[in-house]
């Protein structure tokens, strides 16, 4: 890896401050945990002028209850936080087993959660050296006008990889954002669209400030599995998180999400029509075949696109099952 680019830091004290320099500094990125973006900046991925260190804004970094059973989670709180804090593990599963499952020790216990949400896509064109994406004629996702994976076409597949987000999509969650034009509240499933190059809906020098996620659902159980090269370190290959709840032998709740396959972390459709059944085998051949058809991995890591499909569609079979009978 390289040098990091020159760049200005600054550490702003409120979000509004920090919007404030992000609008006299259109180049310049957030910084939380720094885990992905000092990584890719060394590798010549963006030479932004300015980083905006946003680990200093007051409350950034809190977990506070919101008095209706929720949960309201500073976008700087860190995942080795959120994967240790019993009360989040027992009222919501999914993301602490998400939080847990990112990277490794030491990354986690500077990573963010809103870092987690706003990782970028991953390709194997586009997370290489500089020399080796120069002699390439780089993609179209950076400097280039080509998408390597698909070159017939203007549509970049870049691999949306982070693991929170499909655990906080089947937990319903909500962002607070800030920006030039004021707050607003955006549903999680919002946040994110299937564009490699650009996954986030962010409106310019807006940033993400908290996570709400509302009580479970009565009697609901959640979970987050994922596969991936090798046990700790890497990106997901696949990953997915269900929530579920059963009353007398039925399902009564089925959400289930995914990330690793697509360009964004998306809510799977289609599990309504399983809602009164018993899950039998059928049931749950059914729920693997809308992940089958759902599911669009490319070819953007050292594995197959198809074993990606298959492994997504057994994780959230197994996962499911798991949950509806309450093992563990």
């Amino acid at each position: 890896m390289a040098a990091l680019p020159d760049f200005t830091l600054h550490r702003p004290a409120t979000a509004v401050e920090a919007t404030a320099l992000l609008v006299a500094h259109p180049d310049a990125r957030i910084l939380a945990g720094g885990t992905d973006l000092l990584k890719n900046l060394r590798n010549g991925l963006g030479s932004p002028s300015a980083l905006v260190d946003v680990s200093g804004i007051a409350g950034f970094s809190t977990i506070a209850a919101d008095g209706a059973g929720g949960l309201v989670l500073g976008a700087g709180v860190t995942l080795a936080t959120l994967a240790a804090d019993a009360a989040i593990a027992q009222a919501f599963p999914a993301l602490a087993e998400a939080a847990a499952a990112v990277a490794a020790p030491a990354h986690r216990s500077v990573a963010t959660l809103g870092g987690n949400l706003f990782v970028d896509t991953r390709c194997a064109y586009y997370n290489q050296s500089e020399w080796w994406r120069r002699a390439n004629a780089y993609c179209l996702k950076h400097r280039g006008d080509t998408c390597h994976v698909a070159p017939q076409g203007k549509h970049c597949y870049a691999a949306y990889c982070g693991d929170v987000a499909p655990a906080l999509l089947v937990l319903g969650a909500s962002v607070d954002l800030v920006g030039p034009e004021g707050p607003r509240r955006l549903p999680l499933e919002q946040l994110h669209v299937d564009d490699g190059a650009h996954p986030f809906t962010l409106r310019p020098a807006e940033l993400v400030t908290a996570i709400r996620i509302p009580p479970p659902p009565p009697g609901a159980r959640s979970g987050y599995r994922k596969s991936r090269i090798r046990g700790a370190i890497d990106f997901p290959l696949a990953g997915v998180a269900a929530s579920v709840a059963v009353r007398e032998g039925r399902l009564t709740r089925l959400a289930v999400a995914l990330t690793g396959t697509n360009s964004r972390p998306f809510l799977l459709e289609g599990t309504d029509a399983l809602l009164g059944t018993a899950l039998d085998d059928a049931d749950l051949a059914a729920l693997s075949k809308l992940v089958h058809k759902q599911a669009g991995p490319k070819r953007t890591t050292l594995v197959g696109a198809h074993y990606r499909r298959l492994v997504a569609a057994a994780l959230a079979s197994r996962l499911v099952a798991m949950l509806a009978t309450g093992s563990r």
